[in-house]
C-alpha cells in the first residue's frame, strides 16, 4: 500500500501544473479566523487578546540559495525552473514578498525544562502565509531567521548558517525515514553578520545572517493554547490572555475544523467531546510520533510543550542528535544539565506535555475527561507503534509476547559493547534464517562487522572523563555535606553533579580496560545475544514452505525499516565547515544522501547543474557517496558517511 501511494504521489506531482512565485495561491486562513495584535509597531511587548503580530522580513545583505529540497518545494508547486532563478534567493532570504503573502508572528507560551515560562512566540520565525496547491492542499509556509518579532525579548531574531543547515537537513532527513516532521524547503545564507557565543563562554564571533523555509499543514502547538494559562505558582509567570475562555474557544474550533475535520463532523454539536476527541487524537499522535523517533534513535534535545505540534509531527529543530554509540541516557543538547531530555526520558516528557496540553484546555475539557484516560491512551499508542517498527527492524513476521525481551537484550547488549545503534540495526538483515545453505558464513561476517562498529576502550574512557573543573565539583561538595539543604536550591545543578560523580566511579572502573579484553568480552556478549535471536528466526521458519521467498521478504522489510545514512553529527559539522568557506556542495550531496535512506548505494554525479550559483570545482568533482573528507579543523582524513564517527567528532558539542 505504501508503494502505491508513493506512486501515485509521483505521478500526482510530474503530472500537476507548477507555479510561479508570482502566481501561488495564498489564502491565509489563520489570518482570517483569528484575532490579530492591533499594534502595528515591531517591538517587544507582551501580547494579550491576540493569535498573531503583524510583522515585516528584515533584508539581508547579497543572500544566496544554499541548498533546496525539490520535494519539499513541489508541495507548493513550484519546480527546479523556478528554484534556480536568480531572485529565488531574494523570496526565501526576506527580501522580496511573494505576491499574496501576509507576513505575522505567531504568540504562544511554553512549559521549558518542565517551568511555566509565559509569553515566549515567534522570535525569529515568521508565517509567510499558506499557498492551496493545484492538488487543493493547503501548506503554512515560514521563514526562520528573518529577524526580529514581538516575541524575540532580547534577541535580532536572526539564525546563522550552521544552525539552519542543521534545521534543513535533519527536516528532509526525518521526512525520507518515514518520520511526521515540517518540511524544510530552502536554505539562504547572506553576507549580513551577527555575532554569536556558541557555547556561552565569551568567545563570540561574527557569523553569517541564514534563513530557512518551513513548511507544515500548520505550526500551530500546544504552546498556543497556553496564552490562556493563569499564574504558575513556581514561576509567578502567566498566559497574556490569562483566563480567556473565548479566544481558547475560537482557537480549539480552528484547529479542529480545519486540521481534524473528520472530528469536527462527528462532534461539533457537543464541544466537550469535541475538544476531548481532539485532545485524544493529538495524545496519541504525538505516542506514535515519539515512538517512531526511538526506533531511529532520534533526540529532540527540546522537547518544551512550545516545541510539540498539536498535528503529531517534529517541529523546532535546535540542538536534536541521532545516536551514533548507543546509550539510553544520551542528551543531545550541551545546555540540558540535569538530563531532563535524554533519549529513554522522551516518551515519558511527550506524555507529561500531552498532560500539560490537557490543562492548558482545563476550561472547557474538565480534568475528570483527561487525566483518568491520558496514561492508557498515550501507552497503547506508543507501544502498538514501537512493537511493531521494532519487529519489522528484526525481521520477525510472526508476533510472540517473548519479542520484547529479546528487543530490550539487544539494547543491552548495545549499550554495553558501545555499538553503534544505526549500523547494529542495519547489519542484522545479512543474517538468514538459520537453516539457508550460507546462514553459517553470513551470520559469522555480520558478526565480525559487528565487533568493529563497539567503541575501543580509548573511547569510553573520554566517555567518562570529569567535564566539571575538580575545584568546582569539591566545592559543591563541601557546601552540601555542610548545608544539605542547599541540594533543593540547586535544582538541575544538582543532577549534573550527581551526573559528575557517577562518571568519575565509571572512569575508576575502566582505568585497566584494554581494547584487548574489551573486544573480548564484546565478542562474548554479542555471542550471547545472536543465540537468542538464532533460536527467534527458527520460530520464522515453522511452516514455512518457501524459505528464499520468507528470506526476501524479512530482507527488505528490514532494509526499509532500518536506514543506513542518517544525519550524523560530524556529518552535518563538515557540510558547516564547507559551507562557511562559501562551497555549498557538501550540504548538497548530504541532502541528496538522507533523501535516499535505505538504499544502498546513492548517484550523486548530477548535482553541479541544480543551481543558479556557479558551478564549484568541488561540484564538478563529485562521483559517488562512499566517502568525504573533513576537514573540521583536525587532520584531514577520509569518512564513509556510513561510518561510525571519527575520532575529532566525539568532541562536538550542540547548544
Amino acid at each position: 500500500m505504501l508503494f502505491f501511494r508513493r506512486l501515485y504521489c509521483i505521478f500526482t506531482q510530474n503530472t500537476r501544473t507548477m507555479s510561479t512565485f508570482e502566481a501561488l495561491s495564498f489564502d491565509n486562513l489563520a489570518l482570517k479566523l483569528l484575532p490579530i495584535d492591533p499594534e502595528k509597531d515591531n517591538f517587544a511587548r507582551q501580547v494579550p487578546g491576540a493569535c498573531f503580530s503583524l510583522v515585516m522580513p528584515e533584508k539581508v545583505e547579497n543572500p544566496k540559495m544554499v541548498a533546496y529540497s525539490p520535494s519539499a518545494m513541489r508541495l507548493l508547486d513550484l519546480d527546479d525552473s523556478q528554484m534556480r532563478r536568480e531572485d529565488a534567493a531574494e523570496y526565501f532570504g526576506g527580501n522580496k514578498l511573494l505576491p499574496g503573502s501576509k507576513p505575522a508572528a505567531h504568540c504562544y507560551c511554553g512549559h521549558q525544562f518542565g517551568y511555566f515560562s509565559g509569553q515566549l512566540g515567534d522570535g525569529a520565525a515568521m508565517y509567510l502565509g499558506e499557498v492551496v496547491n493545484k492538488a487543493g492542499d493547503r501548506w503554512e509556509i515560514q521563514v526562520k531567521g528573518a529577524g526580529p518579532t514581538p516575541y524575540s525579548r532580547q534577541s535580532d531574531g536572526r539564525k546563522v548558517l550552521r544552525s539552519t543547515i542543521r534545521e534543513f537537513l535533519c527536516s528532509e532527513a526525518m521526512h525520507h525515514l518515514g518520520i511526521a516532521t515540517t518540511r524544510a524547503g530552502t536554505c539562504v545564507t547572506s553576507d549580513t553578520r551577527v555575532v554569536r557565543d556558541i557555547f556561552y563562554n565569551g568567545n563570540p564571533i561574527q557569523e553569517r545572517c541564514s534563513v530557512v523555509l518551513r513548511i507544515a499543514p500548520t505550526f500551530f502547538r500546544f504552546g498556543s493554547f497556553e496564552i490562556v494559562r493563569g499564574t504558575s505558582a513556581d514561576t509567578g509567570r502567566k498566559g497574556p490572555s490569562e483566563g480567556n475562555e473565548q479566544l481558547l474557544r475560537q482557537m480549539l474550533d480552528y484547529c479542529i475544523k480545519n486540521f481534524y475535520p473528520e472530528i469536527w463532523s462527528a462532534h461539533q454539536d457537543s464541544k466537550e467531546d469535541l475538544y476531548f476527541e481532539f485532545w485524544r487524537e493529538v495524545t496519541r499522535r504525538t505516542a506514535r510520533l515519539v515512538a517512531d523517533w526511538q526506533c531511529v534513535g532520534w533526540c529532540h534535545g527540546v522537547l518544551n510543550t512550545d516545541n510539540m505540534s498539536i498535528m503529531g509531527i517534529t517541529i523546532d529543530y535546535g540542538p536534536f542528535g541521532f545516536q551514533d554509540r548507543y546509550k539510553p541516557d544520551f542528551i543531545c543538547n550541551a545546555s540540558d544539565d540535569g538530563g531532563r531530555y535524554t533519549y529513554q526520558k522522551q516518551p515519558e516528557i511527550c506524555k507529561w506535555n500531552c498532560k500539560k496540553l490537557a490543562e492548558a484546555m482545563r476550561m472547557v475539557l474538565p480534568a475528570a475527561r483527561t487525566e483518568p484516560n491520558l496514561h492508557q491512551i498515550f501507552d497503547e499508542a506508543y507501544q502498538d507503534g514501537y512493537t511493531s517498527k521494532m519487529r519489522m527492524k528484526f525481521g520477525l513476521m510472526k508476533s510472540i509476547p517473548e519479542d520484547k525481551d529479546l528487543v530490550e537484550s539487544f539494547f543491552q547488549t548495545m549499550e554495553k559493547t558501545g555499538a553503534d545503534f544505526t549500523n547494529s540495526f542495519r547489519c542484522l538483515s545479512g543474517i538468514p534464517l538459520p537453516s539457508s545453505s550460507d546462514f553459517v558464513k553470513r551470520f559469522e561476517d555480520v558478526k565480525d562487522y559487528l565487533l568493529t562498529q563497539c567503541c575501543t576502550a580509548e573511547e569510553l574512557k573520554k566517555e567518562y572523563k570529569p567535564r566539571m573543573d575538580p575545584r568546582q565539583l569539591q566545592m559543591f561538595l563541601q557546601l552540601m555535606q555542610t548545608n544539605p539543604g542547599v541540594v533543593s536550591a540547586l535544582g538541575p545543578r544538582f543532577a549534573a553533579i550527581s551526573q559528575e560523580l557517577e562518571r568519575m566511579e565509571k572512569m575508576e572502573l575502566l582505568e585497566s580496560l584494554t581494547d584487548e579484553s574489551k573486544l573480548t568480552d564484546d565478542r562474548k556478549s554479542w555471542e550471547e545475544w545472536f543465540t537468542k535471536y538464532t533460536d527467534r528466526l527458527r520460530l520464522e521458519e515453522e511452516g514455512c514452505s518457501d524459505l528464499d521467498l520468507l528470506n526476501s521478504e524479512r530482507v527488505k522489510v528490514m532494509n526499509q525499516t532500518n536506514p543506513k545514512y542518517i544525519l550524523r553529527n560530524y556529518i552535518a559539522q563538515n557540510a558547516i565547515d564547507t559551507a562557511e568557506k562559501g562551497d555549498y556542495s557538501e550540504v548538497r550531496r548530504v541532502l541528496r544522501l538522507l533523501e535516499n535512506p535505505y538504499e544502498e548505494s546513492v548517484n550523486l554525479s548530477d548535482l553541479s547543474i541544480s543551481y543558479a550559483q556557479t558551478v564549484t570545482d568541488a561540484d564538478e568533482q563529485m562521483s559517488g557517496a562512499s566517502s568525504f573528507n573533513v576537514d573540521a579543523g583536525h587532520v584531514r582524513a577520509s569518512c564513509s558517511y556510513d561510518s561510525r564517527p571519527p575520532e575529532w567528532a566525539l568532541a562536538l558539542r550542540v547548544t
